[in-house]
């Protein structure tokens, strides 16, 4: 089922699945002969505004993300903990202390109770009964992922088989990719083997791949990880044979399906509801601090003038989520054209191409404060790894192979790594901040982000900016 219609076809599930809940809520109450506005107009408004008030916590807890190959039993509890959550608010919302202190529990607060149980019957059945749907049409052969199997042994035809066998998973081998170029043009059981990694984007546009698993056997270490590194770069979801999980052991889920096992890599391990928190705080905080602020931006444009002649603003391309890239603000602190006769370079300790303005700026980062327009506009956000420019971009991920994990998430304004480390001047001190900066995407987490804000106010305060 294409993405699009998949999340039509469920939301329109959940409509009515909500409104069914609501509806015997109200039949409930009903009987009980409590109060049910009977105006047809206003019990359109009331369902609407309950299916709103779902929508939006389904929205945060990532009940509508895709839920290909996905447990129906791991849905159901999805389901279970986000109604929970709801009714706990719902709770909170309704609460009278005069009432509710002072006696027993009212028939009201069973109502209550009554409806999550009815969210929790209607919604999972009904999401039960699409999974099942869904399953069955796989099973088919209908909507099943075109699938690379990098590798080209025993081990990788043995694993073809087994897919083979669990159509339900929606698994469509379509090609091998093999280490050894001499396997190029070869086939195996009607399925085309591409030889060499320079195949490899070759491979995926021509069979239109989105999903590989990697099925490489003995492989050393470093040439896993760097093929991992090539795939990252490519929309397609990647995934790895558990005897390979100590290779990126931390980085890894297990899915398991039916008993086959396979490890996802890199999946996204912050939760969708701190995602959608993270993006909201980061677009207050921006429009609060770019309005509070914006007396002193004047006054520090007019001190930058001063100072040195050329622009206020320094504006350079930089590379963000995905590799996309974008255009950074900051305030302008070396001398106008700085880089006209070096080429790109990093700032060293001492550089004298900063001003005397720019060394005061960089030692209280106020240098960085224009940035909060990249929050707002989406390129970037409070925290995350330092955006880094294409041409240093080209070159570590050449020389660390997992260099472009950082690219998995939007770069920030500060970060695990910008408060841990000093500036990058050399390649030691990169390789450095990269292992900040897995460690962050690893553990990211809304608690994460708030230790590093307060980090990176008490730097500020002890001038430990460059």
């Amino acid at each position: 089922m294409p993405k699009p219609l998949e999340k039509i076809v469920l939301l329109l599930v959940d409509f009515i699945t909500i409104n069914l809940a609501f509806w015997g809520l109200l039949q409930l109450r009903s009987s009980f002969h409590l109060f049910v506005e009977s105006g047809p107009g206003l019990q359109v408004q009331i369902f609407l505004f309950i299916y709103l008030f779902w929508l939006v916590l389904f929205l945060f807890f990532g009940l509508y993300q895709s839920w290909y190959l996905k447990s129906r039993f791991d849905e159901l509890i999805s389901v279970f903990k986000t109604i929970l959550f709801g009714t706990f608010l719902i709770f909170v919302l309704t609460f009278e202390p005069e009432k509710d202190l002072s006696g027993p529990p009212t028939v009201g607060r069973f109502m209550i109770i009554s409806y999550s149980l009815l969210m929790l019957i209607c919604v999972g059945a009904g999401r039960l009964i699409l999974h099942t749907i869904q399953r069955k049409l796989l099973q088919s052969g209908f909507g099943q992922r075109n699938t690379l199997i990098v590798g080209y042994n025993v081990k990788a035809q043995k694993l073809a088989e087994k897919i083979r066998q669990f159509p339900a998973l929606g698994y469509r081998v379509t090609g091998f990719l093999s280490l050894n170029a001499e396997d190029n043009g070869h086939k195996y059981q009607h399925i085309h083997v591409y030889g060499g990694l320079k195949k490899l984007k070759t491979a995926v546009k021509n069979r239109k791949i989105e999903e590989v698993i990697l099925s490489l056997g003995q492989t050393p270490h470093r040439r896993v990880m760097y093929i991992i590194g090539l795939l990252e770069q490519l929309p397609v979801n990647i995934k790895i044979e558990p005897d390979l999980y100590d290779i990126v052991m931390g980085q890894a889920r297990t899915q398991q399906i039916y008993g086959f096992p396979l490890i996802e890599i890199n999946p996204q391990i912050m939760q969708p509801w701190e995602q959608r928190v993270k993006r909201v705080m980061d677009v207050l905080f921006s429009i609060f601090f770019l309005i509070v602020m914006l007396p002193f931006f004047v006054i520090l444009a007019v001190l930058i003038k001063l100072d040195s002649r050329g622009p206020v603003f320094f504006k350079q391309k930089r590379v963000g989520r995905n590799g996309e890239v974008f255009t950074i603000y900051k305030f302008r602190t070396m001398v106008q054209d700085a880089e006209k006769l070096t080429g790109p370079v990093w700032a060293g300790k001492k550089d004298p191409r900063i001003t005397r303005m720019g060394r005061i700026m960089r030692k209280l980062r106020l240098d960085e404060f224009p940035q909060f327009i990249n929050v707002l506009y989406g390129d970037m956000s409070l925290v995350g790894p330092r955006p880094e420019r294409p041409y240093f971009v080209e070159k570590l991920k050449r020389e660390y192979p997992y260099y472009l994990r950082r690219l998995k998430v939007k770069p920030g304004i500060t970060g695990w790594a910008q408060v841990k480390g000093e500036y990058d001047t050399t390649i030691e001190e990169v390789k450095e901040k990269l292992a900040y900066d897995l460690y962050y995407i690893e553990n990211i987490s809304l608690r994460m982000d708030l230790r590093i804000l307060f980090h990176t106010i008490a730097v500020m305060l002890r001038f430990k900016g460059q």
